[in-house]
C-alpha cells in the first residue's frame, strides 16, 4: 500500500468515530469532493487500511454485563498448539479479543459473559479440556473507563 497522507488520516480519524458518515460529510470537513473521498476509501479498504466497519454494541443491553480480562498459560514444549489455540479463540464469540503476548503468559483474552455462571460455563467448554493450557487467570473488570478500537493516526 501507499503510504497515507495527511488527508487520509483525516479521513480514517472520521470514519472511526463514525463510519455511517456520508461522503460528503467527510469531504466537507477534510476539504475534498465527495468523489475524491469515496476513491480514497476504495483505495484504503482495498489495501486494508479499513479492515471492518462495524456496529459497536452496548454488551449490557445485549445481556453480556461482565468483562473479563484473562491471561492463557500453555504447556511449554507444545508450541504446535498456538495456532491452533488461535484458530480457537477466533470461533468463540465470547472472545471480543485476543492477544498473543510475550512475558507471564501466552495470551490475553478479552472475555464477556451474562454473569460469574456463565463464565464458568465457558471456561468449561473452552479451557478444561485443552491439554494445551496449562492454567489460566482471570480478571474481573469492575468498570469501563475507556473501551475504543481506534489507532492513533499522528
Amino acid at each position: 500500500m501507499q503510504e497515507i497522507d495527511d488527508f487520509d488520516r483525516k479521513i480514517l480519524s472520521l470514519m472511526q468515530d463514525d463510519a455511517r458518515q456520508t461522503t460528503e460529510a467527510i469531504g466537507a470537513q477534510v476539504g475534498l469532493s465527495a468523489t475524491a473521498v469515496q476513491r480514497r476509501l476504495k483505495r484504503l479498504r482495498q489495501a486494508g487500511a479499513i479492515r471492518r466497519e462495524i456496529a459497536v454494541l452496548d454488551a449490557a443491553v445485549t445481556g453480556k454485563r461482565i468483562t473479563l480480562i484473562v491471561q492463557i498459560t500453555l504447556n511449554k514444549g507444545r508450541g504446535h498448539a498456538v495456532d491452533g489455540f488461535k484458530a480457537r479463540m477466533r470461533a468463540l464469540p465470547e472472545v471480543q479479543q485476543c492477544f498473543y503476548t510475550m512475558g507471564d503468559s501466552d495470551f490475553v483474552l478479552i472475555v464477556t459473559a451474562k454473569d460469574v455462571a456463565d463464565y464458568e460455563a465457558f471456561t468449561r467448554r473452552a479451557f478444561f479440556d485443552d491439554a494445551t493450557i496449562a492454567h489460566f487467570k482471570t480478571t474481573i473488570a469492575m468498570d469501563t473507563v475507556k473501551s475504543g478500537l481506534d489507532v492513533p493516526l499522528d
